[in-house]
């Protein structure tokens, strides 16, 4: 329980020290963003608004009261974010969980169905190319794998949209769904969301599960050496149970860490992803407060993206001993 409970507190820390370095870049870095927004609210607002005014619109926009000593606007810009209130986007006027909230949906189901594919596909293909080790598709495999692993996703991404949406027509360009459907739990719907979903998906999975499947295949090759199944075959287990029980348990086990950090890593490169299919995930909107300057949206992202990734460390820390049993916790891994 101790190791639980440090761990989760370490993980609070992490988010906090985020969060603080967000508060830092927006009011004490010189000629940044509170710069910014005082200049643009007096070219907005011309003579006739008062500093007082334009500090108002400044704090409604940041959270952040320019007129009140440092320490006070920082306790009042983490209450504000402990809240849920991230501000006001200055290029939507509209509240910074308003744009994003609806957007986080969208982004998990495209990182979710692309994690799922290229883990899926990648563990199946290793244990088969550890299986036929040495042979012709085990050679070639895993030279596919290591291109694949090396490729940034935006690159399969822009082929993509470049011969598959622009030039052939076969996906759209852009957006979630069809702009005349009625969002809905319907056939049509459905189908147009997997239509339009389907090249950004196929970009991050195609990328991604290269190093699944040279992770699982270096695992099962490891695993196959172990005296236990030399044991197991002696029984007279069938290849079968070997493979499942005892194989492809054991490989995976070590990749469960690196699944639950893909959870975070993953979001966050969905940000290239969305932009260059201009699908309006979270990723999406963290690019536009970037190029708007537009200084809360663009913090509410960094920070929703730093939290995911934080988030999915922390439960592959906590719940990996539970998958196995050898790994300990707490004390025991301090004894070493």
């Amino acid at each position: 329980m101790s190791y639980v409970l440090k761990r989760i507190g370490q993980s609070l820390l992490t988010i906090f020290v985020v969060v603080s370095a967000s508060f830092g870049l927006i009011r004490l870095l010189p000629g940044g963003p509170l710069d910014y927004l005082r200049a643009q609210a007096i070219q907005q607002g011309g003579s006739d608004m008062t500093m007082a005014e334009i500090n108002q619109r400044i704090a409604a926009q940041t959270n952040i009261a320019v007129n009140e000593p440092i320490y006070v606007q920082y306790v009042d810009y983490m209450g504000a974010i402990l809240q849920g209130d991230f501000g006001q986007s200055i290029w939507y006027e509209e509240p910074v969980t308003s744009i994003i909230g609806p957007a986080i949906p969208w982004t998990v189901f495209l990182t979710a169905s692309a994690l799922f594919l290229a883990f899926t596909v990648g563990v199946s293909l290793g244990a088969i190319m550890a299986y036929r080790e040495g042979s012709k598709f085990d050679v070639g495999s895993t030279g596919v794998g290591l291109v694949l692993n090396s490729t940034p996703g935006y690159v399969v991404a822009l082929l993509f949209v470049a011969f598959l949406s622009y030039r052939y027509g076969f996906f759209p360009t852009g957006g979630r769904y069809a702009s005349e459907l009625t969002p809905g739990f319907n056939v049509p719907f459905l189908l147009s969301v997997l239509h339009h979903g389907a090249l950004p998906i196929a970009s991050m999975s195609i990328v991604g599960f290269g190093g699944w499947a040279l992770s699982m295949r270096g695992n099962s090759i490891r695993v196959l050496g172990e005296d236990y199944l030399r044991v197991a075959r002696l029984r007279g287990l069938s290849t079968r149970r070997i493979a499942l029980r005892y194989v492809a348990r054991n490989a995976i086990l070590p990749m469960y860490t690196g699944l639950m950090i893909a959870i975070g890593t993953v979001f966050g490169g969905a940000v290239i992803i969305e932009n260059i299919f201009a699908y309006p995930g979270v990723g999406f909107y963290l690019i536009q407060g970037i190029n708007a300057r537009d200084y809360p949206l663009m913090m509410g992202g960094f920070i929703l993206i730093t939290v995911a990734m934080v988030i999915g460390i922390t439960i592959a820390d906590l719940t990996y001993g539970i998958l196995d049993p050898r790994a300990k916790g707490g004390a025991s891994r301090e004894s070493y």
